[in-house]
């Protein structure tokens, strides 16, 4: 096998490599568009629109009023709000004045976001103002002295602020009071308006952000990526979609979360390297908002999961055509297997390509990916961009390489890896090993160098001595007419020791019964693999960016099989 099999299905004008990488930030990138057009729309919202001078201008601000607070370089910023222009200023803002930032779900309980603020240990935090009580609550029990909040209607065009703050702004939560010593972001942005940027050096190799990742073993850490790592995954994407999009041009939808390193590492930095418009999705599970979005802004790039294609393609607007997918040239999906029918379906609707994709927190974004306009191979999550590299080794100890077909681990290197796992060198040490990123998934490379992943390396369900990957048994579930959606999952039994069973959303208007699925399994699975219980459900728990959580699933299991003896 070729040391880099790969390389020969690239499409035309992608480089194999992009070494040497500029020694350059994306603060450098915005001030270069800025300098170039500085009318150039960087965000649009709603309906407004923010060129690179404002953001510009705005995150010379927020920077100067953080270094007033005392932010020191290497101090870290919570920021508890969802994808809107205030957190994309806050983010170039915390940068310039040498702060990481710790993008955080806004979702989470006051328990996820304590364990967050304090695993972080950042002082200063940003919150959008319907989780302003929720940060109050936690600050007592977290480092966090400095906050400042924000009203999502700040950036909304004229029309629209007031319709939100007769209609919504109290129903939502974001009419507040704040409390003595906090702080209102206009009023922050107002003060220091017109300031230049901070004199504080910003190095390549220093630490950007802070990404929280379940890692390989399940346990939140904090993966540390660096500006370098954010530049290099956007300029290795750039060049992968280079035959399809148009810089300067063509909008792409910043509809995955920040918090999320499919947003933050993926989608944003490939944005800004393109200097492309980013039209600004704050709720990416609000279908509503999404084809409002792609109807009045006209995308050409949207990234998303399979749940969420599924869901535009069945979505009632889509289906009686007052919403067309034409704009959309180039889709990529992540986080979850794409099923063949869902991609056919896509592309069918939109008449542009939609392709699979695989990263992780921990990489920064080192994707695996399909060749824009080249092979796709069913199956397949694609083939390493520039300048990554990929292997297979044994599951037990991660030390023999294996050869084309058969099944282990896969580990990968490229120069955007994490730094660390934020005050955990051992969990770091264990994790990159030798300048290799042990994914904890399982799978295999064909003669091509196509990445098959199989499962989760903890997923894989070992019943009456044999091994069952559950995506195997989802695919062939998945390909029932009456099924939208299912998840595969072991759970404990007397004698199997665990159980295949298998979760089932049905698509609206179809029916089945556990035993015309078992049948339909049998056809295609051996008997071991056939899942021994099927439950009919009528949605999945999922993420905020629409991976389904198994793991919550199987926990339900348990919790009824306790009340149960």
């Amino acid at each position: 096998m070729d040391e880099k099999p790969w390389l020969k299905h690239y499409d035309e004008g992608v480089p194999h490599s992009l070494r040497p990488y500029p020694q350059k930030t994306l603060l450098d990138i915005v001030t270069e568009t800025t300098s170039q057009r500085p009318d150039h729309p960087a965000l649009l919202f709603k309906g407004s629109v923010i060129s690179y001078a404002q953001l510009e201008q705005l995150s010379n601000a927020f920077a100067s009023a953080l270094i007033k607070m005392g932010v020191k370089k290497g101090d870290r910023v919570a920021l508890i709000l969802p994808n809107t222009p205030q957190l994309v200023m806050a983010l170039l803002g915390t940068w310039k004045a040498g702060g990481i930032a710790v993008p955080m779900n806004a979702l989470y309980t006051e328990h996820e976001l304590e364990f967050a603020c304090e695993e972080c240990g950042a002082e200063t935090a940003l919150v959008m103002t319907r989780y302003y009580s929720k940060v109050k609550a936690v600050q007592k029990r977290t480092k966090i002295r400095n906050v400042i909040a924000t009203n999502i209607k700040e950036y909304l065009p004229p029309a629209l602020r007031v319709l939100f703050t007769l209609l919504k702004e109290k129903k939502e939560g974001d009419r507040i009071s704040l409390q003595p010593g906090d702080l209102w972001l206009r009023d922050v942005l107002r003060k220091y308006a017109g300031a230049s940027r901070p004199q504080v050096i910003v190095l390549p190799d220093d630490p950007a952000i802070m990404l929280f990742s379940g890692g390989t073993t399940g346990t939140p850490k904090v993966a540390v990526g660096t500006h370098q790592s954010l530049l290099i995954s956007g300029m290795q994407l750039h060049a992968w979609f280079a035959n399809i999009m148009i810089d300067w041009t063509d909008i792409l939808m910043l509809n995955m979360p920040l918090f999320h390193v499919y947003g933050m590492a993926g989608v944003f930095p490939t944005g800004l390297v393109a200097r492309a418009p980013l039209a600004v999705v704050p709720n990416p599970r609000d279908m509503d908002d999404m084809l409002a979005i792609i109807k009045k802004t006209k995308p050409a790039f949207l990234p998303g999961v399979p749940t969420l294609f599924n869901a535009l393609l069945n979505h009632p607007k889509v289906r009686a055509g007052k919403v067309s997918l034409k704009s959309l040239k180039l889709n990529i999906s992540g986080a979850a297997p794409l099923m063949l029918e869902t991609k056919q379906r896509f592309e069918q609707a939109t008449g542009g390509r939609i392709i699979e994709g695989f990263g992780m927190t921990e990489s920064m974004m080192a994707t695996i990916t399909t060749p824009t306009l080249g092979l796709y191979k069913p199956g397949a999550v694609g083939i390493p961009v520039p300048d990554v590299e990929l292997r297979v080794v044994d599951a037990e100890n991660g030390e023999k390489e294996l050869p084309p077909g058969q099944v282990g681990e896969f580990i990968l290197r490229a120069p955007q890896l994490m730094k660390c796992y934020w005050g955990k060198p051992a969990e770091t040490a264990e994790t990159i090993r030798a300048g290799w990123l042990y994914t904890g998934d399982l799978g295999y490379l064909d003669e091509d160098g196509y990445m098959f992943i199989v499962d989760r390396k903890k997923d894989v369900i070992k019943t009456s001595g044999f091994q069952v990957w559950p995506r195997e048994v989802e695919e062939v579930m998945a390909s029932h007419p009456a099924i939208a959606e299912v998840a595969v999952a072991g759970i404990p039994d007397p004698y199997q020791v665990e159980a295949v069973k298998a979760w089932v959303v049905l698509r609206a208007g179809k029916t089945a019964c556990e035993e015309e699925l078992r049948e339909f399994c049998r056809q295609k699975l051996t008997g071991y693999k056939i899942p021994k219980q099927v439950q009919f459900l009528e949605s999945l728990p999922k993420t905020t960016v629409g991976k389904i959580l198994k793991r919550e699933l199987v926990a339900r299991e348990e919790m009824s099989s306790k009340k149960t003896n």
